[in-house]
């Protein structure tokens, strides 16, 4: 995708409910000029609503230094069971994911496909109004995304998707599929934790550890005795959005990577026929466009070809089936898993912690993305190609910008330059250690 997804028409909302423009849709029959996603009502009108205008906080706030945005506009993916709509904050270090589950929609089919709405200032007016027992109806497709209700009229912008959000969805993917449970607690719990958080405007800002006790979640400065399931956070102000679902909360689960302190934490918000994911990066001030966890897996040379090929089988699936698509494919499970590292690093699939397991949103192909968003991959490549990698008994010089480099070990490999020495294997590995990862692949 060279450039932003463009809309074909202003948006408008006439007396029967709210159109907001959508870019034409690929779906599982190809390119669609007039896709119609789902036309029905929500089940928990009142969840939606207000599950939205989480996603329309985040996108809309700088987290790092509190500065709000004009900027709400989620990745919208229907997949048959289930809505996915998916945004990033406006610096780019919190993740959200609203998943509409197929029981919170009723009256209409959930068909397939990927877009971008708009969630201006007038939208969230109306959904700010949404009570529990209004009516709510909500049409998906290329002319209008309705919200209708029984009395609203609001006009909306067009508006176009980031092209930095697809690196930050395949790093997200990557990040999150490493990431394990940590520990759960119930609505009470969940309720009382939420009351807690720091608004995104705090000077404190909430940083250290959170543990469970008995009365759901503490944070505190140890993980102390409950070290295993602790969950190291920077940043606690970045889930103040989720605050507006505090009476619909059902229970919350926390995962991390279990490497202790500066990882990625992921909360999971259980509602009423859907669920709320919040990610964070390791520090509030790291984006998630810029994390280069996809490197690794981008670095072997047969991931390229073996990504077209699976790309041709997938269909929209809410849960991607590694097996069965090893099978399709002849190619080994390992082989289709880099595979989806590469298509995640176009954006092309995404991480569902709560199915462990790959999900498929279509976005349109750039075979010129990766070595584009991963500059230390291109560098990497072009070491190669200039032989600049050399092995010896105790492991491998990498000759770079007339200084040798030595990168010593078995994966994580280290090195002698700069980014080891000031990042470690923390944002990826540096250009050196991916040119000896290409050489032994070759």
């Amino acid at each position: 995708m060279a450039g932003p997804r463009a809309f074909a028409g202003a948006s408008g909302l006439g007396d029967d409910g709210l159109a907001l423009a959508l870019a034409p849709a690929l779906t599982p029959d190809g390119v669609e000029a007039s896709p119609r996603f789902f036309h029905g009502f929500a089940t928990h009108p009142q969840v939606l609503a207000r599950g939205l205008g989480v996603l329309a906080e985040i996108t809309a706030t700088r987290y790092f230094h509190y500065t709000p945005t004009t900027q709400r506009d989620p990745v919208l993916t229907a997949q048959g069971d289930r809505l996915r709509a998916e945004c990033f904050s406006a610096c780019n270090s919190v993740y959200a994911r609203l998943d509409l589950l197929a029981a919170g929609l009723d009256g209409g089919e959930i068909a397939h496909g990927t877009t971008n709405v708009d969630l201006g200032t007038a939208t969230r007016a109306l959904l700010a109004q949404v009570g529990r027992a209004d009516l709510l109806h909500l049409a998906v497709g290329l002319d209008e995304v309705r919200l209708a209700t029984l009395d609203a009229t609001v006009v909306e912008r067009p508006v176009a998707m980031p092209t930095r959000w697809i690196r930050a969805l395949g790093n997200v993917a990557e990040l999150h599929h490493g990431l394990v449970p940590a520990f759960s607690v119930d609505a009470a719990g969940a309720r009382a934790f939420l009351a807690t958080v720091p608004a995104a405007t705090a000077t404190t800002r909430g940083s250290g550890w959170l543990v469970p006790d008995r009365r759901g979640v503490r944070l505190a400065a140890r993980p102390g005795p409950a070290a295993g399931s602790a969950v190291a956070v920077a940043g606690l102000h970045r889930l103040s959005a989720l605050r507006r679902m505090l009476t619909h909360v059902e229970g919350m689960t926390f995962h991390h990577g279990g490497a202790g302190d500066a990882e990625a934490v992921v909360v999971e918000v259980a509602l009423p026929a859907a669920r709320l994911v919040v990610g964070l990066t390791a520090e509030a001030w790291r984006g998630h466009s810029g994390e280069g966890s996809l490197l690794t897996g981008l670095a072997v040379t047969t991931t390229g070809a073996d990504a077209r090929l699976v790309s041709a089988l997938l269909s929209f699936e809410p849960v991607i089936d590694v097996p069965r698509l090893a099978r399709a494919t002849a190619l080994s499970e390992e082989r289709v898993r880099g595979a989806l590292a590469v298509l995640a690093s176009s954006g092309r699939v995404g991480w569902d912690l709560h199915d462990a397991a790959w999900f498929h949103r279509e976005l349109p192909d750039d075979p010129d993305r990766v070595e584009r968003d991963h500059p230390r991959l291109a560098g990497a490549r072009a070491l190669v190609a200039a032989g600049a990698v050399v092995r010896d008994d105790g492991g491998w010089t990498v000759s770079s910008g007339g200084t040798d480099h030595r990168v010593t070990g078995d994966p994580p490999a280290r090195c002698t330059c700069r980014w080891y020495l000031t990042h470690g294997a923390d944002r990826g590995p540096c250009k050196h250690v991916l040119a000896v990862r290409i050489t032994e692949d070759r």
